[in-house]
């Protein structure tokens, strides 16, 4: 059991920080197998003779194998649970890894890349439900948030891997080490996380309240017992048993179905929270950045390193989200963040109503340059401040601890759907509109903002069990 002097300066033990962040890890391979390819696509279309639609569904698979990802991560953590979970997506990572590094055809590279996928959507469902189920109640919000630090560290260090590889072989089509081409180079660097990762899951200790579920209420105490000293073992313990006794008087037996359009509400809740957190556009949004960048007098050249400066903001942001998270509350960051995303999305609307040209040579006369630029770093910060990291706090705690991983998988399963259906329907939108593109999101955005307001609680402070009482409607059995 942690002594004192084992604990920070902040009173959480050191282990409870170290297992947060060794379940984090998975967040960081997230963001880095799905960035990764940014800069191997060009190298990838010249290598293999690709047409603009097949280059687009090489990229685009590996989405719809998150979303498959996610939804199958729920049933393994489920009857497997949490770690082994883990294990089979550092497998999927690194199987995905050598493969795309090693691909002989087009087929072949997009069948990697649907394995990869399926990786990150397992890793986007098990590091929040990780995370959230052994994070002590006062801290929880904190360590939570590491998901999506995790996530854009990862974003960060692919863009910087591939930056670097490119630089040093003079371009992702030439070949570098062992005579192997750097793009290939650029997949193959996803092996190394992903044996680290492996690594750590065979290190960790399994969720205290998926070991309850299965009966296991002594391996269970002494999991507790690490984690939260200074907490009552025993009340955790029967708060999570009069759970699942409540779920089991409910008829729900650990069900995601119920009376709203075949879910239960607090499910609809998780899977609007998830889309809306796409549809704003987070994903897209600097498609057009490189016009937008010339426009006010940037070169074509440096949007590579911009692109790097950007995911150096979003790490930056999500450390303003973590030390908010826990003292102000979920629910004011998330309002915050949604009037930002809004007001600046509709400037960045309004900029590009004035925009003359077309295509590549969109130009924004007089001081519109500057106010799209300003907008769009406003939403960036707006975004990773806010409903980047803590929408992934809010899928860890507000889904009843039966149905916890299932729930969150069907969630991050439609957030990955969102992300395919925003990332396909993008240049066929701005090529017709780019300010009715913008205007979409922003309202969007505006909708976010009034969902927070009337359907999603503060959680603030409570146990996994309290917060998701919040969400039972009146007159069930736990009403």
């Amino acid at each position: 059991m942690p002594t004192a002097q084992e604990q920070t300066t902040t009173g959480i033990p050191r282990r409870v920080i170290w297992l947060a962040l060794a379940g984090a890890v998975g967040g960081f391979l997230f963001g880095f197998d799905s960035s990764v390819v940014n800069g191997a696509v060009d190298a990838m279309k010249e290598e293999f003779a690709l047409s603009e639609a097949v280059t687009g569904f090489a990229v685009a698979i590996a989405l719809l194998g998150c979303a498959a990802g996610a939804f199958l991560a729920g049933k393994v953590a489920d009857r497997h649970g949490r770690v082994p979970a883990m294990k089979l997506g550092a497998l999927l990572f690194l199987v995905s890894a050598l493969g795309t590094g090693f691909a002989f055809g087009i087929w072949d590279l997009v069948f990697w890349r649907l394995v990869g996928g399926l990786g990150i959507g397992l890793a986007s469902v098990i590091a929040p439900a990780y995370i959230s189920e052994i994070s002590p109640r006062q801290v929880r919000g904190r360590l939570a948030s590491l998901q999506q630090l995790a996530i854009t560290t990862g974003i960060f260090a692919a863009l910087l891997s591939d930056a670097l590889l490119a630089t040093s072989a003079g371009g992702a089509h030439q070949r570098f080490w062992l005579g192997i081409e750097a793009w290939r180079w650029m997949f193959l660097a996803a092996a190394a996380p992903a044996v680290v990762y492996g690594w750590i899951a065979f290190t960790l200790p399994e969720s205290p309240r998926f070991l309850v579920f299965k009966g296991k209420e002594d391996e269970a105490r002494k999991v507790f017992d690490s984690i939260a000293p200074a907490e009552d073992t025993d009340r955790h313990i029967r708060e999570i048993q009069e759970a699942i006794e409540e779920d089991k008087l409910a008829g729900q037996k650990g069900s995601l179905r119920g009376k709203t359009f075949g879910l239960q509400a607090v499910v609809w809740v998780g899977i609007i929270l998830s889309v809306l957190q796409q549809f704003v556009g987070i994903n897209v949004i600097f498609y057009y950045s490189t016009t937008l960048w010339k426009a006010v007098g940037f070169q074509e050249k440096d949007s590579l390193a911009i692109s790097v400066a950007t995911s150096v903001t979003n790490i930056l942001v999500t450390l303003v989200a973590i030390a908010l998270v826990d003292r102000v509350g979920r629910r004011p960051i998330l309002l915050a963040g949604s009037v930002g995303m809004a007001v600046s999305l509709g400037a960045m609307a309004l900029a590009f109503s004035s925009a003359t040209g077309s295509g590549d040579n969109i130009t924004l006369p007089g001081a519109w340059g500057p106010v799209a630029l300003v907008a769009a770093n406003i939403f960036v910060v707006s975004f990773g401040a806010s409903w980047g990291p803590l929408v992934w706090v809010l899928l860890g705690e507000i889904f009843p601890s039966r149905i916890r991983a299932r729930a969150l998988g069907l969630a991050a399963a439609a957030q990955w759907v969102a992300n395919f259906v925003i990332t396909l329907s993008f240049p066929v939108m701005a090529s017709a509109s780019l300010p009715l593109t913008y205007a979409m999101y922003a309202l969007f955005a505006a909708a976010s903002f009034f969902f927070v307001m009337f359907k999603v609680p503060e959680t603030n402070g409570m146990s996994l069990e309290q917060a998701e009482t919040l969400f039972v409607p009146k007159g069930s059995a736990k009403g």
